[in-house]
């Protein structure tokens, strides 16, 4: 799952738009597919709870706001509590209350648990990044990763998601034990957007802040994480300026503070816990 420990510092440099490559399924993102909505309080919950179908608290109300303000946004994991059925149960939930639900997929990391990682070959695994369990996938090999993927999206899809949410696609700016390169990591995540937009869902970018002008155009949405502690706000202009959600998760400082320099800088910021349950949320207002 996507934390801020792993992102490197060469995230925060800007990378140049150009080096455009072509995917299967086409680069620019549909105008007839809906992105979530801008300013739309955002829940992150990846783990499930006891609370709420499928282990997800949609009734939770945000701390200190008026009455019972409600997420209208929530991203949660493809898998239910069980971790092999899809959680069509909390997206169900999520609909009846009005909402739009994500649907999280890892798409640059091996994960151990997850009911396909027997489906990737050994020579697509790299070294660990630094979560149990999880190795970085050499994406410069998009066609075995690629029929593993597309089944991944076509899950979110069948579930009755609204969106996928790809993490992990930043693995060009860490030490993988592969040599990926800029191209290479625009070519795969142009790749998992198209899939996406194949199976009429829309598209989120994950933390590339450093490839943001450049994908912004295959990408529906973004979301971040601790874009105000690692001061990397302003990578996600051209999301707010192509009036695109931004959505960024902050796990350290006040609320006072990361509040306010996300609202500067036209994103829609959350305090979390790393653990990422149902609570602490901690909603920043608009």
């Amino acid at each position: 799952m996507g934390r801020p420990a792993r992102r490197a510092l060469a995230a925060l440099a800007l990378v140049a738009a150009g080096a455009l490559v072509a995917t299967p399924y086409g680069a620019a993102a549909s105008p007839t597919i809906e992105g979530p909505p801008v300013g739309a309080l955002f829940q992150y919950q990846l783990q499930t709870g006891a609370t709420g179908p499928g282990g997800i608290d949609v009734g939770l109300c945000a701390p200190g706001w008026p009455g019972c303000a409600r997420a209208r946004v929530v991203d949660l994991d493809l898998y239910g509590p069980d971790g092999v059925t899809p959680n069509a149960r909390a997206v169900s939930a999520i609909h009846r209350a009005g909402g739009y639900a994500i649907c999280y997929v890892d798409a640059g990391t091996w994960e151990s648990w997850r009911p396909d990682a027997h489906r990737f070959p050994a020579r697509l695994l790299g070294r660990p990044n630094g979560w149990p369990g999880e190795r970085w996938l050499d994406v410069r090999r998009v066609s075995p990763l690629a029929p593993i993927m597309a089944a991944r999206v076509a899950r979110c899809r069948s579930a009755g998601f609204d969106a996928v949410e790809f993490d992990n696609v930043d693995g060009y700016a860490n030490a993988t034990g592969f040599a990926i390169t800029a191209a290479d990591q625009l070519r795969y995540d142009r790749y998992l957007a198209g899939l996406a937009h194949r199976d009429h869902l829309a598209a989120g970018l994950k933390n590339d802040d450093a490839q943001a002008a450049a994908l912004e155009p295959a990408f529906d949405f973004a979301i971040d994480e601790s874009c105000v502690a690692l001061r990397s706000c302003s990578a996600l202009a051209p999301f707010v300026r192509a009036h695109k959600a931004v959505y960024d998760v902050e796990y350290s400082g006040s609320p006072a503070r990361y509040c306010a320099i996300a609202r500067a800088a036209g994103v829609s910021a959350v305090g979390k816990a790393l653990a990422l349950r149902a609570t602490p949320w901690r909603p920043c207002r608009p």
